[in-house]
């Protein structure tokens, strides 16, 4: 068996190509060699989502530099207590990077390494899963780590950005997108503008969600004023329209001709002799600038402590104030595109509002 380092982990099955034309896709060759990738690499293959397979190749990297593993078949060596003592080395104050790991992180590691071995056994290459047994961190207390925003500072951050700018439309745009319907924030970066549909008759979010799960979101009535304003100001700037009298010509989503064109995209700066900011069509927005350009930066002009606020922050916003306002908990996991209702309850803090404290109770 060939060496298998961290680096090349999920690369066993890239080089064979399939081609459409003959009566076999596969040639000889190319059927074998599917027959010999070990389940090792089947597993990494058949992560669908980006994301877990790039947090999952990392966590199980770490594992195998750990434990010295080279080779695919060298797995089916390992027993509890290797992961019991990685897991007591990932907890101490500092990891091998020099990193503090909180228990959620410590925990998903653990499921990364956990979830290999499950596919394993199921491929009958081992006769138990070594991660079953081992204990993981407690999560902590029953509700949810980010924070989320008082209904007034939701309402500040909605109205921060400017009504007479491209990315001040845009921005708007996003702000709403987020705190009035959940969304994380990959979801929101794949939004593309034909991903605005009517459905009986109510205008939806088609959502890309983990694991490659479709859901359907009504979209709020303010988000869909934001959205076209800020629609329509980027296609008359891209394009130029304006009628004889100098003014912007009136949109409809309709209108927006290109359905794969991204719904949120980079601002580019004014150039000399332009009007104003023009948007760069082909090149959506990434996380890290809806984080850092966006949420950051009005959360900052409104005097908001921005290591307080993410973008997280403004889905469990979404959440609590949904659940506040009576919103069926089953109804908000289905919106939320959770799972698991449990994760759902995390968001759930009617139990647990300051105001309803004894300690506010207390009369001396």
């Amino acid at each position: 068996m060939n060496s298998m380092g961290p680096e090349s982990l999920g690369s066993g099955m890239e080089s064979v190509v399939v081609t459409q034309g003959g009566e076999r896709l596969l040639t000889a060759a190319e059927f074998q060699r599917l027959a010999d990738v070990p389940p090792e690499l089947e597993w990494f293959a058949n992560i669908q989502n980006a994301n877990t397979r790039r947090a999952y190749r990392n966590d199980v990297s770490e594992f195998m530099r750990f434990s010295g593993i080279e080779r695919p078949e060298e797995f089916r060596q390992v027993k509890r207590a290797h992961l019991i003592a990685w897991r007591e080395l990932l907890e101490k104050p500092k990891d091998l990077k020099g990193r503090q790991l909180g228990p959620a992180t410590v925990r998903r590691k653990l499921s990364a390494v956990a979830s290999l071995f499950e596919y394993l056994c199921e491929a009958n290459a081992v006769a138990f899963n070594p991660a079953d047994g081992v204990k993981r961190p407690k999560a902590g207390a029953n509700e949810g780590k980010s924070p989320a925003l008082s209904d007034q500072q939701a309402r500040a951050l909605l109205d921060s950005p400017a009504a007479d700018t491209l990315k001040g439309l845009r921005d708007r745009a996003i702000l709403s997108a987020l705190l009035q319907h959940g969304l994380r924030r990959a979801e929101l970066c794949s939004l593309k503008v034909g991903d605005m549909e009517l459905r009986r008759g109510i205008l939806h979010f088609r959502v890309d969600g983990k694991g490659g799960k479709i859901r359907y979101i009504p979209i709020h009535s303010e988000t869909i004023e934001r959205v076209t304003d800020y629609l329509a100001t980027r296609k008359c700037d891209d394009d130029g329209e304006e009628n004889a009298n100098g003014e912007e010509k009136e949109f409809e989503l309709k209108d927006f001709g290109n359905s794969d064109a991204p719904l949120f995209t980079r601002v580019r700066r004014r150039k000399k002799g332009k009007r104003r900011n023009t948007s760069d069509p082909k090149r959506p927005l990434t996380g890290h600038a809806i984080y850092k350009d966006v949420v950051q930066m009005y959360a900052r002009q409104l005097g908001i402590d921005p290591r307080a606020i993410c973008v997280h922050g403004l889905r469990a916003t979404a959440a609590t104030n949904a659940m506040d306002a009576d919103a069926d908990i089953a109804k908000v996991q289905e919106w939320l595109g959770h799972a698991s209702i449990a994760t759902t309850r995390l968001y759930d803090r009617r139990t647990t509002k300051p105001a309803d404290s004894p300690t506010f109770k207390v009369r001396y």
